[in-house]
């Protein structure tokens, strides 16, 4: 079993989070997959983030906002 560190990206609304998972590497069953932590860490952030509380949503991620570009 390996364990690799990367950035997943949470986007709801105006709001995009950059949340730190660990993906689980194993020879064996649906590899990669996430720890249950790691799930949770994502589905809070995507509730915080649809309620608006940012403080919240960025106590797991870095929170970005998206502006609409007219052209």
């Amino acid at each position: 079993m390996r364990k690799k560190l990367q950035k997943k990206l949470v986007h709801e609304g105006e709001y995009v989070a950059e949340v730190d998972i660990e993906f689980i590497y194993t020879d064996e069953g649906w590899s990669p997959y996430l720890s249950l932590d790691d799930a949770q860490k994502l589905d809070d952030v995507r509730e915080a983030l649809r309620k608006g509380d940012l403080k919240r949503a960025s106590q797991h991620a870095r929170i970005y906002s998206l502006t609409p570009i007219a052209l």
